[in-house]
């Protein structure tokens, strides 16, 4: 076992996610993973000790897993400065999008980068195993991918397999933030909570809370007339 990938505990699958690129990547977006993605990225020495990586002392540190296309992470991070945001995403084309609004063309290597934004471009699970207990203020999970069919069952992220690994990495009182449209899924976070002793929190809301990003996949769902529902989990 590398030292970016601490074991899993056993029953949590290999991985959850699927493939880490859509279409070929332009020039553009190969350079922002070869020029830009270095220069934001979370090594495993710093994850042990994730505060210190920023550029300036932080007051609380918050993690998103799955960014998508980063709008979400980028809002976050532009509006709380005093915020160490560590945003977390395996898909190429993910990244490419966040990296794209950060600097402009041409300013790859050399452009300014947010103090208060690290990347972990890798499965967030192995991430969980090195950070330390107690350190993360809020960890956000935005419209995750459902995996709708039962098999796939074991590979989303809220799944009673993980949510020890969570809570290891929560402070007691921290928040959890969970947003779905997907029916299927909808149901499944409520019965995974429901026998859990780790988390408490009110049921989920039917609107987009004060202080939530919206998402390019929230938008996509109201257009097609799916009802989102937006969870706040608290360590116990």
């Amino acid at each position: 076992m590398t030292a970016d990938r601490p074991p899993l505990a056993e029953g949590i699958p290999d991985r959850l996610y699927g493939r880490r690129r859509g279409h070929p990547l332009r020039p553009r977006q190969q350079l922002l993973l070869d020029a830009t993605l270095p220069r934001l990225r979370l090594s495993p020495a710093q994850a042990r000790d994730p505060r210190a990586a920023f550029a300036a002392p932080v007051e609380a540190l918050w993690l998103e897993v799955g960014f998508g296309g980063g709008e979400h992470a980028l809002a976050h991070v532009e509006a709380n400065p005093q915020v160490g945001y560590i945003a977390s995403e395996v898909f190429e084309n993910g990244l490419c999008s966040l990296l794209t609004r950060l600097v402009p063309e041409g300013e790859e290597a050399t452009g300014a980068l947010p103090g208060n934004l690290r990347l972990w471009p890798q499965d967030a699970r192995h991430l969980l195993g090195l950070l330390p207990e107690g350190c993360l203020d809020r960890l956000m999970l935005m419209f995750p991918d459902p995996w709708p069919k039962s098999r796939h069952a074991k590979r989303r992220f809220v799944n009673p397999s993980l949510l020890p690994l969570v809570a290891r990495v929560l402070r007691p009182g921290g928040e959890w933030r969970i947003a779905s449209d997907d029916p299927t899924y909808q149901a499944w976070v409520e019965e995974v909570f429901a026998a859990t002793d780790l988390f408490t929190g009110a049921p989920p809301a039917a609107a987009r809370p004060e202080g939530w990003p919206g998402t390019r996949y929230e938008a996509k769902a109201l257009r097609e007339g799916r009802q989102p529902l937006y969870w706040v989990k608290r360590r116990v």
